[in-house]
């Protein structure tokens, strides 16, 4: 396991608000990221699902 950096320990110390996590906020920033996740994952799932239920009612006519 490698040694910890300054910045590694600074990040890892100081602990964040479940609601600042959860914001809107825009730019290069972790809440960002969280959100680009989750819509990530949102869309991958209603693909899944709209392509399920197509080929079920198209491989049924």
């Amino acid at each position: 396991m490698a040694p910890k950096t300054d910045l590694q320990a600074k990040v890892a110390s100081e602990p964040i608000d479940p609601i600042e996590l959860n914001a809107w906020k825009r730019g290069f920033t972790p809440q960002a990221e969280i959100w680009n996740g989750r819509l990530a994952m949102l869309g991958l799932s209603i693909g899944m699902a709209t392509l399920l239920i197509v080929r079920m009612f198209n491989s049924a006519a």
